[in-house]
């Protein structure tokens, strides 16, 4: 083994959650900024068990895997749990959130607070580029569901299995 690990040194880690259902290009901005900040993050789509998806939990880190890959240090799977225990049993000190809009701080912020309280894991904000910073899963689902046109808010993977998913209109 050769690197950083090899050497005694610990890789910097952070995890990106989400329910990304599906990924779009804002989270890929913050995912892609995350990953020259840190050696290692970890995307993990969070699962509740009370939304039904457009989407199963395994297409999603699919199609998270696949948009992702070139960045080479993105590890990609489910939890079921809160995010806290995800990054207590994997000792990852850090989470980065994007933040869309001063209405998405005064919530996320209160996150913040409590999984640092829970646990002592740092949330780093990350504001969102202002060209996503409209986006979200629910309104590309809506749109495409519709017959917008959606392909400059989500990867071609991503537009590819909507389309196949979503009924023409």
């Amino acid at each position: 083994m050769t690197g950083p690990e090899s050497e005694g040194l610990q890789l910097r880690r952070a995890v990106c959650p989400g329910s990304f259902d599906p990924i779009t290009n804002g989270h890929l901005d913050i995912i892609a900024r995350a990953s020259k900040l840190y050696d290692v993050v970890h995307v993990v789509v969070m699962i509740n068990q009370s939304k039904q998806g457009l989407f199963t939990v395994d297409e999603r880190i699919e199609l998270i895997r696949e948009v992702t890959a070139e960045y080479g240090n993105v590890e990609v799977e489910a939890y079921h749990g809160l995010l806290v225990d995800y990054c207590k049993e994997r000792d990852i000190p850090a989470i980065v959130k994007g933040l869309r809009a001063v209405s998405d701080f005064d919530y996320e912020l209160q996150m913040a607070q409590m999984n640092n309280g829970l646990s002592g894991v740092e949330t780093l904000f990350v504001p969102t580029s202002p060209t996503y910073s409209f986006l979200s899963s629910s309104l590309v689902k809506e749109v495409a569901a519709w017959g917008g046109d959606v392909s400059h808010l989500v990867p071609p993977a991503v537009l590819s299995a909507l389309t196949e998913r979503l009924p023409k209109k």
